[in-house]
Parts: structure tokens; C-alpha cells; sequence
């Protein structure tokens, strides 16, 4: 299982960032950057970002973006173990012996932040994850799939909302129909940021902990490990597809200085939410030897955090948006 989700996340991220790339042949392309980890592991950083006021004069459709795989392996400390044991009970964990478990993680993580304002940020990660007995590396004590993927407009559009969850959806229905509505709303549920009582964006599909055992929020599951990573390929090959078609639709809408301002308000909530909440932006920077320019490359070039903001009011476009985030939308 290693070695099939190391081959297909590399050839994924590469699909993706050509899309992209075909999407805008004016821009410069993805800068491509190799890594290794000095405690196990490798990856590659595929970023791109090109400032407004870009010396080149072409207004490129993204601002912002990074396509991410990364293999690693390592230990893990008995604080992530006392963690992770909550979800899998067969890992040893005894606070007086502060054992420690060997590790593989391999996973892709993409972020899109548009120029556009009327061009959506959008957001996917698929990973997997593998605890090893300390003694023999062949003796897996427990793995499992996590992941999903979302959409954050700074201007709501039904029908792009509507395309992405119903892209999705379809994703999910050819491995079961319990999955769409149970990842739907776990997705509402964990990208919502209590202290503004508001949703990130619209919303899309989130899982973790997905193993052979049944999982309590999902009718139906349990499953083999060929299974689910049929059904997490199935959402990866779903990310171009649910998402392109919007970013060409909405990336030369005309804008004012006034929805551009409004998209730096909303680009500050979306730093909010991953700075504070996230839970795999703080995995990350907890690991050790931790590459903190490929795990903060989510956040976006420009931001605003303003005191009292006064868009967003009811009856003003802005308004629906923030309408939809405090009430969760079924798009489908």
C-alpha cells in the first residue's frame, strides 16, 4: 500500500499542477522543488505565486498556489500515540513507558488562492498514514486514509457551488451512497471557526480514521485497504473536474477595488481557521525536522484583517455570502 499511494499521489500532483499550468500558458510555471527530510522521507513543493504588481504585466489567474506530496517516516512521540490510540485501539500506549511507534506518511495536499474574486480558493488533502511495531517494520498495528476537499468563495454562485459538491458527490456514489451525505456534513462540521460562528466556505467532503474497521459517522463502512484507497483515488482523480471548470468560468469576471478588498477580508478568515483549528497545519508543524515553508505555503500572498469591517451587511452581495456560512447549504 506504500508503494501504490507514493506512485499515485506523484503522478496526481503532476496531473494537477499541468492542468493549471495549460489553464494560464502566459504565467510562469510551477516552481518544482524537491526535498529531503533529514529524519526520513522526501517530498515535492510545486508552488506557484506572482505578486499584482508583477513586473511582467500579465494579470495571471492564480495569485497563490502550491500542489504538495510528501513520503516520510519517522517516530512518533508518546503524546501523538496517546492521541491517535482515542481512534485506534490497537496501538500500545503506557504513560509510564513512554513508548514510542515507527511511522510512514505519505500525502497531497493542494491549495488554490485565484486573483479573481469571483474565482474561488479551494482546498484538497488525501493521505495515508501506517504505525509499525518497533521491532519488525512488516508488522502494521494499525494504518488508515484521511482527507477531502472544500470550496471558499468570497462571492457566492450557486451553480459553481452546485458543480462542486455535485462533482464530488458523483465520486462517492460509485463506492456507496452513504458516503456523499456523511462526509458532507462532517466537512460543515470541521471547517467552522468558532470564535467568528461561521463557516469557512461551502463546504465539500472530510474524513480521517477511514480503515477496514466500521467507522461510527459513516452507515456502511469498513472496508479493505484496496477499497478505500479505490475510493480515495476515486475523490483525487475528482479534484480537476470539480474545480477547473469554475476557475475558468469566474478568473476575467470584472472587478472593483471594493470585491477585491472584500476577498482580503475573507483570505483573513481562511488564515484564521488554519493557523488556529487545523488540525494537519499543526500535525505538521509539531513533527519533527518540520518543513514550514512547504506546510504554511496554504496561506495566501495577500490578506487583510480589518477592525469592524463594515461589508458583509444583509441585503449586499457580500451579505449572502456570510448568509450561507452561518447556515449550511444542502448543494445537491
Amino acid at each position: 500500500m506504500r508503494q501504490q499511494v507514493e506512485e499515485y499521489i506523484t503522478s496526481l500532483q503532476e496531473q494537477i499542477v499541468s492542468a493549471f499550468e495549460a489553464l494560464d500558458p502566459k504565467a510562469p510555471a510551477f516552481k518544482r522543488d524537491s526535498w529531503t527530510r533529514a529524519q526520513g522521507g522526501l517530498g515535492q513543493s510545486c508552488v506557484f505565486s506572482m505578486p499584482a504588481d508583477d513586473p511582467s504585466g500579465h494579470s495571471s489567474i492564480l495569485e497563490k498556489a502550491g500542489v504538495n506530496i510528501s513520503i516520510v517516516h519517522g517516530t512518533l512521540p508518546p503524546a501523538a500515540i496517546k492521541q491517535m490510540k482515542a481512534d485506534h485501539s490497537s496501538l500500545p500506549y503506557d504513560p509510564d513507558a513512554q513508548t514510542t511507534l515507527p511511522f510512514f506518511a505519505a500525502g497531497l495536499s493542494i491549495v488554490i488562492h485565484p486573483r479573481n474574486p469571483h474565482a474561488p480558493t479551494t482546498h484538497a488533502n488525501y493521505r495515508y498514514f501506517e504505525v509499525t511495531a518497533p521491532d519488525d517494520p512488516r508488522a502494521v498495528l494499525a494504518w488508515w486514509f484521511g482527507g477531502g476537499g472544500d470550496l471558499t468563495p468570497s462571492y457566492l454562485y450557486d451553480a459553481d457551488a452546485a458543480h462542486f459538491h455535485g462533482t464530488l458527490k458523483a465520486a462517492c456514489d460509485a463506492h456507496g451512497a452513504a458516503y456523499y451525505p456523511a462526509l458532507k456534513r462532517w466537512c460543515d462540521e470541521y471547517f467552522y471557526i468558532p470564535h467568528r460562528g461561521e463557516a469557512r466556505g461551502v463546504g465539500g467532503l472530510f474524513f480521517d480514521d477511514l480503515c477496514d474497521a466500521p467507522h461510527a459517522r459513516i452507515p456502511g463502512s469498513g472496508r479493505t485497504a484496496d477499497g478505500i484507497f479505490a475510493f480515495v483515488r476515486a475523490l483525487g482523480d475528482a479534484f480537476v473536474p470539480s474545480y477547473l471548470p469554475i476557475l475558468a468560468r469566474r478568473a476575467h469576471t470584472p472587478y472593483t477595488p471594493q470585491q477585491r478588498r472584500w476577498q482580503l477580508v475573507r483570505r483573513g478568515r481562511y488564515v484564521e481557521f488554519n493557523l488556529v483549528y487545523d488540525r494537519g497545519t499543526k500535525f505538521g508543524l509539531m513533527t519533527p525536522g518540520a518543513r514550514v515553508e512547504s506546510i504554511l505555503m496554504t496561506l495566501p500572498e495577500n490578506v487583510r484583517w480589518e477592525y469592524m469591517c463594515d461589508m458583509g451587511g444583509e441585503g449586499t452581495e457580500e451579505g449572502r455570502l456570510v448568509e450561507v456560512l452561518t447556515k449550511p447549504r444542502e448543494w445537491v
